[in-house]
C-alpha cells in the first residue's frame, strides 16, 4: 500500500507543499516515524518529536513552517483531526478475511446473501436471514433467524445477531458484540421489595423471600444506518416493541443498552455505559464512560454527561451533566468547591466556638 503526498492531500481535500512525489506507506507518531511514514504532527506540541524520527513528510496544522521543521513535504488540512478519518481509511490494511463463503461456514438454504458477501470460518447464518451486498461476516459470527443486515456491513470475530433483528447499511461491530439478546425483565407474584422501596423512596418494610418469573422478549432490535458497536457491547431486545437505535450512533466497548430503549441519531455512547430499560435518548447526545442511566426517563438532544455520571431523572436538551446524582455541570462544580471548603469552615467554626466559650468563662 503506497500513496504519494499529492494523492493523500487530494483525497483529503488538503493542501500539499514541497516534494509531493514522496511515497508514503504508513503513518506514525513523529518520534517513531520512518522515512516512508507520514508523521502526524497536527499540533505544535506534537512537532517536537520530529527530530527524533526520520519522517520526510508530515501532516501539520494550518500556518506551520514545514521547512523550518526540516521536512521535505507537508500536508496541511483545515481540521487535521477530521482529516484523520479519511487518512486512516486510506491506510487501513483490514483484517485479511478471505473473500467468499468459507467451507466451514454454515449458511441455511433459505438465507439470502447479496453480491460480494464474505462469510468467514465457522460462521452460522440461520434460516431466513438476509445479508446485503458487500457485507463481511467474520469468523465465528452468528446471524439469527429472519435477521436482516444492510449493505456494506462489517462484523468482526464472534459477533452475534439475534432472530428478527433489523440492521441498516454500513454497520460495523467489533469482536464479541451482541445485538438481540433477551431483555432483563423479571416479575414477582406479589409486589416486590424493589417496588416497595421505589414507591416509598427507601422504606422496604418487612422483606420477604421472593422468586422471579421471566418476561419473554417478544420484540427485537432495529438499528439504523452507519451504526458502530465496540467489543462486547450489548443491545437487548424489546419486551413487546423493538429496541431502536438511530442512524450514525457509535457505541463503545462493554456498553449495555436495555430493552425498549430508544437512542436518537448521531449519539455517542462511551465505554461501560449502562442504559436501563424503556429510556429514551435524544439526538447528538454524548454519554461519557461509565455513565449510568435509570429506566423510563428521557434525555434530551445534545446532552453531554461526564464520566461516571449517574442520571436518575429526565434531562432537558442541551444540558452538560456531572456527578451522582447527575446535576448541571456548573452546579456540580460549585458543590465540589463547597465540599473542598468544608474543612476550613469546620476550623473556623471550632475557633469561633472556642472564642465564645473563653469569653463566657472570663465573664
Amino acid at each position: 500500500m503506497s500513496f504519494t503526498v499529492k494523492d493523500i492531500a487530494a483525497s483529503l481535500g488538503a493542501e500539499a507543499f514541497g516534494d509531493v512525489s514522496i511515497s508514503i506507506t504508513g503513518v506514525a507518531e513523529p518520534a517513531m516515524a520512518g522515512a516512508s511514514d507520514l508523521a502526524l504532527a497536527m499540533k505544535p506540541a506534537f512537532a517536537k518529536g520530529l527530530p527524533e524520527g526520520q519522517a520526510q513528510a508530515a501532516m501539520l496544522w494550518a500556518g506551520a513552517d514545514w521547512q523550518a521543521l526540516g521536512l521535505k513535504a507537508a500536508i496541511v488540512a483545515p481540521r487535521p483531526r477530521f482529516a484523520m478519518a479519511g487518512l486512516s481509511a486510506m491506510m487501513d490494511a483490514g483484517q485479511g478475511y478471505a473473500a467468499g463463503v468459507h467451507p466451514s461456514a454454515i449458511v441455511d438454504a433459505s438465507a439470502k446473501l447479496g453480491a460480494d458477501v464474505t462469510v468467514g470460518p465457522l460462521a452460522v447464518i440461520a434460516a431466513g436471514a438476509v445479508i446485503g451486498d458487500g457485507s463481511v461476516i467474520g469468523p465465528q459470527c452468528f446471524i439469527g433467524m429472519d435477521a436482516t443486515l444492510g449493505q456494506g456491513c462489517f462484523l468482526r470475530e464472534g459477533v452475534k445477531i439475534g432472530a428478527r433483528v433489523t440492521i441498516g447499511d454500513r454497520f460495523i461491530a467489533q469482536p464479541g458484540a451482541t445485538v438481540g439478546g433477551d431483555g432483563f425483565s423479571f416479575v414477582t407474584p406479589e409486589e416486590s421489595n424493589v417496588e416497595k422501596v421505589r414507591d416509598s423512596l427507601g422504606e422496604a418494610g418487612e422483606a420477604k423471600a421472593q422468586s422471579y418469573a421471566r418476561i419473554h422478549s417478544l420484540g427485537s432490535v432495529s438499528v439504523g444506518n452507519d451504526v458502530e458497536m465496540g467489543a462486547n457491547a450489548c443491545i437487548d431486545c424489546g419486551t413487546v416493541r423493538d429496541t431502536r437505535i438511530g442512524n450514525g450512533v457509535k457505541i463503545d466497548n462493554l456498553a449495555q443498552i436495555g430493552h425498549n430503549v430508544e437512542v436518537g441519531n448521531d449519539t455517542l455512547i462511551c465505554a461501560q455505559v449502562g442504559i436501563a430499560g424503556s429510556t429514551r435518548i435524544g439526538h447528538n447526545v454524548v454519554l461519557g464512560g461509565q455513565t449510568g442511566v435509570s429506566d423510563n426517563i428521557f434525555i434530551g438532544d445534545h446532552v453531554i454527561t461526564g464520566g461516571a455520571t449517574k442520571v436518575l431523572a429526565n434531562v432537558p436538551a442541551g444540558r452538560v451533566m456531572l456527578g451522582y446524582p447527575a446535576m448541571k455541570m456548573e452546579s456540580h462544580v460549585e458543590a465540589y468547591k463547597g465540599l473542598r471548603r468544608l474543612p476550613r469552615l469546620f476550623r473556623d467554626v471550632a475557633a469561633l466556638k472556642k472564642a465564645v466559650l473563653n469569653a463566657d468563662g472570663n465573664d
